[in-house]
């Protein structure tokens, strides 16, 4: 199913400002709704998907994250705590990829990257 340009311009913004969006990835977003329509548009997707694909990340890499001192220390335990229910929850349902705002949706982005280019 495609997705119109307005709809794809909306779902950038939405992963950039999520608050779970890195600075590479809020970068990279950034550049391409500032880029849209001009002949940057193409590069600027070209950097856009390659940082999503960095980026985005599997339930089980996010379950392991989940279980790291670092987690703790930038999420706090009890958000850990929370956010460990949450992804056995999404495990146990066939999910495949972080549930966090940025991931879900850099899925959707991805799995209509080519509406990036045009």
């Amino acid at each position: 199913m495609r997705m119109s340009k307005n709809a794809m311009i909306a779902k950038v913004k939405e992963v950039v400002a999520a608050g779970s969006c890195c600075a590479e990835l809020k970068a990279a977003g950034e550049e391409w709704l500032d880029a849209v329509g001009t002949p940057q548009q193409k590069e600027a997707a070209e950097r856009l998907v390659k940082e999503l694909e960095e980026d985005v990340q599997s339930i089980d890499a996010t379950m392991e994250f989940l279980k790291s001192q670092a987690a703790v220390d930038f999420l706090g335990a009890e958000t850990v705590a929370q956010m460990t229910e949450q992804g056995k929850k999404v495990k146990a349902s066939g999910g495949k990829y972080c549930f966090c705002p940025a991931c879900q949706g850099g899925v959707e982005i991805l799995a209509r990257k080519e509406e990036l280019f045009a």
